[in-house]
């Protein structure tokens, strides 16, 4: 494995490991289906975002489109009030499992490869930072939601 995706691997577990931390203090359902209004997603389904999106995206990463036709996108949206905690959990553990799997599978030679994401072709380098990114962005907005209800 090269310096780069042994880096760009750690710095994704990395982002696990914030959204673990996080969840470890989310003791109850509730805690996941808590939004501070009505026009801002709860935890549990920017779970279900990322869920989708890992699985979209990193299955057959090489070798097909990382949006998936199967994928409904929409749906990830949708609050579904029969969740649980254990439920999100396996979202979010699925989702990680599915995307570490892929890239710490990546071999040097891949890295001069390119992906299509919605029929636009990225280097497979530019889909590692983009994923990245994303996921950070939205494990950020899990830990400020559960900041915030902590101290409501």
């Amino acid at each position: 494995m090269t310096p780069f995706l042994e880096s760009i691997l750690f710095r994704f577990v990395a982002i696990k490991s914030l959204g673990d931390r996080t969840f470890q203090q989310m003791t109850s359902d509730e805690t996941f289906r808590w939004t501070p209004d009505s026009e801002s997603n709860c935890i549990g389904v920017l779970i279900q975002h990322l869920h989708g999106n890992m699985l979209s995206r990193w299955t057959d990463f090489l070798t097909s489109d990382g949006n998936k036709e199967w994928r409904d996108r929409d749906g990830e949206f949708t609050f579904r009030p029969e969740r649980t905690r254990e439920d999100y959990l396996r979202l979010w553990e699925e989702g990680w499992r599915v995307t570490l799997n892929t890239i710490g599978g990546l071999k040097n030679e891949d890295l001069e490869k390119e992906v299509t994401v919605r029929g636009q072709p990225l280097s497979v380098v530019d889909a590692l930072h983009r994923q990245l990114s994303h996921y950070s962005y939205h494990v950020g907005q899990i830990v400020v939601l559960a900041k915030i209800q902590k101290s409501a």
